[in-house]
């Protein structure tokens, strides 16, 4: 191979170059004297067929594989000898390829930039805490008591009330016919709960034990049934009971029944909890703070082909909410063209301090270790309070779910090494003014 030209543009190389024709026949002759030795030839021992011969049966056969070979060698020999970072893939095209003739082609090779790191310990942030209100502690333990209460059935003659349980049979019509999954019996069904259809619920209160109501809904447009989605029905309800909660006294006795000695142990367990969301909130806010003063202080060009596959991202994770209706409300204000906009600073965001942190990770020579992963484990059970076995059983039997956590691990391990570097003042605020995050 000799290279005939190279031209650099940004972080761009393209390299113009030649394979001479007699290279790329050797190349060819092996491969077919490789697929030969074991080739059944009429009226030959296996390898003993003529070159002449050999060549007629397998030439065509093994060209593709032979110019690819070459193609990548070639590449790979140029990333090589120019000692170039790569961004992504180089891209190899072919300018000319013809029967005995020198073959010409060119490799465009996007780079890496370079990225000299300054010094983090001139980094100053500002993390914002909070103290746990003893309002919020009682509102958490009062949750916690009524979705604990037990129910009794109410007086025949009472009316349902919000908050009431309501014993139903139902069946659901489309059109006058019963569809599949429409039919329930025996189904208790907290009023205000939100958990049928949109305006089913507010359709049984008032009524009693023993009456039969014809519920009229439209599923919603996203429904998951596709089939019943943006549809009118009728639901067939029968009241069997209405049932009220039991109140639930909370004392010594109600905390034991959680597994804790006392109400002021399970206080003191609940504030610990809370507190534990208020320190996850402000680290999240500090590792924002921190990428905000690093995207401000490095410049540099940041591949366009990273950026591009970034975006596209993006924007199939939008066009998905887009179809399924689950688009927040920023999103569903905003024309589409500026959020595609918006979209791409994101984009480039990502990527360059991606970059960066990449380059912290490499310099300080940080690795992802088992307790690393571990600890993004335990991080993702702490989401789902009470099922933390069941997420754990998960990720032990999903090594492909495990390995997904690896690059966010990482990122996150790259962070706490940055905070462990920079200045950090802490500052008490109200709870408010944690959780804002305009």
């Amino acid at each position: 191979m000799k290279v005939t030209k190279t031209n650099t543009k940004g972080l761009n190389k393209t390299f113009e170059a030649v394979i001479p024709a007699a290279d790329f026949e050797k190349t060819v002759d092996a491969k077919i004297a490789s697929v030969s030795k074991n080739a059944k030839i009429p009226g030959f021992r296996p390898g003993k067929a003529p070159q002449a011969m050999l060549k007629q049966k397998y030439r065509a056969s093994v060209l593709g594989e032979a110019l690819d070979e070459m193609l990548q060698n070639a590449a790979a020999e140029m990333i090589s000898s120019n000692k170039l970072r790569p961004a992504v893939t180089p891209e190899i095209n072919l300018k000319k390829f013809k029967e005995g003739e020198d073959i010409e082609f060119e490799v465009v090779v996007e780079e890496l930039p370079e990225i000299k790191l300054g010094d983090f310990s001139k980094i100053s942030l500002e993390k914002l805490t909070a103290e746990v209100p003893a309002e919020e502690v009682d509102k958490a333990i009062k949750y916690v008591a009524e979705t604990r209460r037990d129910t009794e059935e109410a007086d025949a003659t009472k009316a349902a009330e919000k908050g009431d349980i309501a014993v139903i049979d139902f069946e659901g019509f489309v059109n006058d016919e019963a569809f599949k999954g429409g039919k329930g019996t025996d189904y208790h069904l907290e009023l205000g709960s939100g958990s049928f259809i949109p305006g089913f619920e507010d359709q049984l209160i008032g009524h009693k034990k023993g009456d039969k109501v014809d519920v009229n809904v439209t599923f919603p447009e996203n429904y998951h049934a596709k089939d019943l989605a943006g549809k009118a029905a009728v639901f067939k309800v029968e009241i069997k009971q209405i049932r009220v909660a039991k109140p639930v006294e909370i004392n010594d006795e109600f905390a034991k029944s959680l597994g804790e000695e006392s109400l002021n142990a399970l206080r003191q367990k609940v504030t610990e909890r809370i507190k534990a969301d208020y320190e996850n909130v402000s680290k999240i806010k500090l590792k924002r703070a921190l990428l905000d003063v690093l995207d401000k202080e490095y410049k540099f060009e940041v591949p366009q082909k990273l950026v591009d596959a970034e975006y596209d991202g993006i924007v199939k994770q939008y066009e998905q909410a887009k179809k399924y209706n689950q688009l927040d409300e920023n999103e569903k204000s905003k024309p589409e063209k500026d959020l595609l906009a918006e979209y791409k600073e994101v984009a480039l965001r990502r990527v360059k301090l991606g970059l960066v942190l990449s380059e912290v990770g490499q310099q300080e020579k940080l690795t992802i270790t088992p307790d690393d992963i571990n600890k993004a484990i335990e991080a993702e059970a702490h989401k789902y309070p009470g099922q933390e076995r069941a997420v754990f059983d998960f990720y032990l039997k999903n090594k492909q779910a495990v390995e997904a956590l690896k690059a966010p691990a990482y990122e996150e391990k790259i962070v706490d090494h940055l905070l462990s570097k920079v200045k950090v003042e802490e500052k008490v605020v109200a709870v408010e003014q944690l959780y804002s995050f305009e």
